[in-house]
């Protein structure tokens, strides 16, 4: 097992190696004319940023010093997503920079939009016969001229047509690349937008029926994310009046001492039946007993594989399977166990991949987060492919799963093509 992951490590740097090389060959090296110092800074820049990248990444793991990860970050996470966009839209230059050059050269060819106006012919007058000198000279054969190759304007120029063209091709990537990661990491910082989505349950009782619950998931406070960012997401749950939060686990990463200030926003969630919470896996990462400790002090209720009675449905929550690591792991029976079946059960789980038990404890509906809606295009392919929903609402038999694409964002504070969200839930009784 060892071994494998050891290959499959060697392989994924390579790759990462291959591509970088790529890219700096296409927008460094192929846009200079000599190593000059715009090449050396080009280069540079193509060392730095994988470096700042896993540095970031390290000291996150690593525990490393607060303020070290917070200097590491911006600039690692940010070069991670740009890097992704950046080979990417080079790679879309393969497909332009042919096209590019075959539209120059036919502006440039004989006849072509560049060629100018033909000259008018010289008219060289000649001599009548009578005209022609009548002096004896000796003469020496004259040579036969030889026809000269043609000379192409665009072969003449290729080289440094060759320059112009990467240059341009290799621009547009850069500004691509620049502007998609730009957008993702405006549609970040401005906060999740809410989305409002409504369940019908056919055990949900009609006195129950319009219940609202605020579901967040994956705000991922940490060297990146932090107290400005929990605000913006309190007020904008509070915003819409809900009947019960739903903290649905990846609430922070790092230590609680080092968070304390980056969460204490939280303690302003209001709701009429409360704020529940449940682990996530990044709360194993970073320390799920002190977090699960912290975040009652603060006035969110932990369910740690447990259930409450809120009147009309039981609302349940299990740990996350990340726990089963550190022998905390999530106990359906201790959670769903002994209860009602006539009564409508809604879940807490983190992950959606926890359906499954959901199912056979004759849930109705989980609530869950853990994917971000893939966070970042083309990840959405994989991780629809790791997970039995991505995002919204599906059926799995007589349970239904809602996934929230989550607040915040882990790594890059960037999305694409998976915007952030705060999902107000609705329950609808079939009986109103």
């Amino acid at each position: 097992m060892i071994a494998v992951l050891v290959i499959a490590g060697a392989a994924s740097l390579a790759a990462f190696a291959g591509l970088h090389w790529y890219a700096w060959r296409r927008l460094v090296r192929d846009t200079t004319a000599r190593a000059g110092l715009a090449r050396r800074a080009g280069t540079a820049v193509f060392v730095l940023g994988p470096l700042l990248m896993f540095a970031a990444v390290a000291s996150e793991r690593a525990g490393a010093p607060f303020w070290l990860q917070q200097v590491l970050s911006w600039p690692g996470f940010l070069w991670m997503a740009f890097s992704i966009y950046l080979v990417l839209a080079v790679l879309v230059g393969e497909v332009v920079r042919p096209l590019l050059r075959r539209y120059l050269d036919r502006r440039s060819a004989p006849g072509g939009a560049d060629s100018g106006p033909v000259p008018e012919p010289v008219l060289v007058p000649t001599r009548e016969p009578d005209e022609l000198p009548t002096a004896t000279t000796t003469s020496t054969p004259t040579p036969t001229p030889t026809t000269p190759e043609p000379v192409t304007p665009s072969a003449a120029a290729d080289p440094s047509r060759r320059l112009f063209v990467s240059r341009v091709v290799g621009g547009a990537a850069v500004v691509a690349a620049t502007g998609i990661v730009g957008n993702g990491a405006y549609g970040v910082l401005r906060g999740p937008r809410v989305k409002r989505v409504t369940v019908p349950l056919a055990r949900l009782p009609r006195s129950a029926h319009g219940f609202r619950i605020a579901v967040v998931s994956d705000i991922h406070l940490g060297p990146v994310l932090g107290r400005g960012f929990a605000q913006r997401v309190v007020d904008t749950i509070n915003s819409t009046q809900p009947d019960l939060i739903a903290v649905v686990g990846d609430l922070v990463d790092g230590s609680v001492e080092d968070l304390t200030p980056a969460v204490a926003p939280l303690a302003g969630l209001r709701a009429r039946h409360g704020t529940y919470f449940v682990t996530g896996n990044h709360e194993y990462f970073s320390g799920a007993e002190p977090w699960v400790e912290h975040v009652r002090e603060i006035g969110l209720r932990p369910l740690e594989n447990a259930r409450v009675e809120m009147g009309a449905f039981d609302l349940a929550g299990v740990n996350d399977v990340a726990g089963e690591n550190y022998g905390d792991g999530p106990d359906y029976d201790k959670a769903l166990g002994d209860r009602d079946p006539g009564r409508a059960a809604v879940l807490l789980a983190h992950q959606p991949v926890m359906i499954h038990e959901a199912v056979k404890h004759g849930v109705d509906l989980q609530l869950s987060g853990h994917t971000h809606g893939g966070q970042l295009w083309p990840g959405n392919f994989i991780a629809d492919a790791a997970n039995p929903t991505l995002a919204g609402l599906e059926r799995y038999g007589d349970t239904q799963l809602y996934v929230s694409r989550g607040a915040g964002a882990w790594g890059p504070p960037v999305r694409v093509g998976a915007p952030s969200d705060i999902t107000v839930v609705e329950l609808a009784s079939k009986r109103a």
